[in-house]
């Protein structure tokens, strides 16, 4: 199944509470592996040394974030060197616009702006950046109708929505756009099948769902500008994902792959839905797709894995609650641990 790079994270803060325990489920989560593989992966060191890494400077930002958000969730932060960090990431302002690029010399997108904040909201170092440049360089994205452009060139997409929403509620700037238009051109996009596309009248996917879901959630948890039947047709057409082998699917008649462990979890847990779907068989395919020799996740048993889906996966066994002795709670809407979010939404 091809991801559609959607090069984000995010989503709301009901934690599953599914029966069952890492004892009861058989073998567990390979934390110190991960930490390892993460650390050599993720790290600002390794993005310039490695060439595999290198060559994906396009997606540094967002490596950073799923590398340093999966080790915080995992309780293994201090295996980054965080103050090197904070220092890339701050170089990666555009001084002209506010808005963050993938890298150093990197175009500004609104991707790799929220990819930054989240970074910073996770080692509490907002105070590292020009937080009113990259609160009204998201602004301006938005147009008319409520949607919003990833960069000036003008692509407009329910990930920027998203982002937009994310990104400004975690810098405390809500206000700085229009939310009502911004609700109404999300909800543009749901279709009858009770999924979401990028545009209105585009093809409905799981992660489009997430973004939808999610942004939705944000502006308010209650999802009160959504019907209880819109919610129960949603909720069956991301329960109808999950596969045989325990995994879910981003479309139907696709393979499963572990990133819509997150991506279905967490829209199912904005709704209050999680118990649509079964725990125990997601989690034994998710376990499945660890690299038991050098660490990491992969999107599916035996591929190579990558920090994407180490992620993804972790925060997916999160949101399952059933291994607490080694993972973090993740609040679904904004994807970084609940710790977080509570330390920046109670300022």
């Amino acid at each position: 199944d091809d991801d559609d790079d959607l090069v984000l994270a995010a989503a709301g803060g009901i934690r599953g509470g599914l029966m069952g325990s890492s004892q009861q489920l058989g073998g567990g989560l390979l934390v110190d592996l991960h930490a390892s593989y993460l650390a050599t992966s993720a790290s600002v060191e390794a993005s310039t040394t490695v060439f595999e890494l290198a060559a994906a400077s396009h997606l540094r930002m967002s490596g950073a974030y799923w590398g340093l958000c999966a080790l915080s969730l995992i309780r293994k932060t201090n295996a980054m060197d965080i103050n090197a960090l904070v220092e890339w990431v701050a170089s990666c302002q555009h001084s002209d616009s506010g808005g963050f690029g993938a890298d150093t010399n990197h175009d500004a997108h609104i991707l790799y702006t929220l990819s930054a904040v989240q970074i910073l909201a996770i080692v509490d170092r907002m105070d590292a950046i020009d937080v009113k440049a990259a609160a009204d360089y998201v602004a301006a994205r938005q147009c008319a109708d409520g949607s919003f452009t990833g960069d000036e060139w003008g692509e407009r997409d329910t990930r920027f929505s998203y982002c937009a929403v994310s990104c400004l509620a975690l810098l405390g700037r809500l206000d700085a756009i229009d939310v009502d238009a911004a609700t109404t051109h999300v909800m543009s996009c749901m279709n009858f099948d009770g999924g979401f596309g990028c545009v209105p009248g585009g093809e409905s996917h799981a992660g489009q769902v997430f973004t939808g879901v999610g942004a939705l959630s944000i502006i308010d948890p209650q999802l009160r500008m959504l019907s209880e039947a819109q919610k129960r047709t949603m909720a069956a057409w991301l329960a109808e994902r999950q596969t045989s082998k325990g995994g879910f699917n981003g479309r139907p008649e696709k393979l499963p792959d572990v990133c819509y462990s997150w991506w279905v979890l967490s829209a199912l847990a904005c709704l209050g839905k999680l118990h649509y779907i079964d725990g125990s068989k997601l989690r034994a395919f998710v376990l499945g797709c660890q690299n038991d020799e050098r660490g990491g996740i992969s999107d599916r048993p035996d591929d190579e894995a990558d920090v994407y889906h180490t992620f993804f996966g972790i925060a997916g066994l999160s949101l399952l609650g059933l291994d607490t002795d080694v993972v973090d709670a993740v609040d679904a809407r904004f994807a970084l641990p609940e710790k977080v979010v509570e330390r920046i939404l109670l300022r």
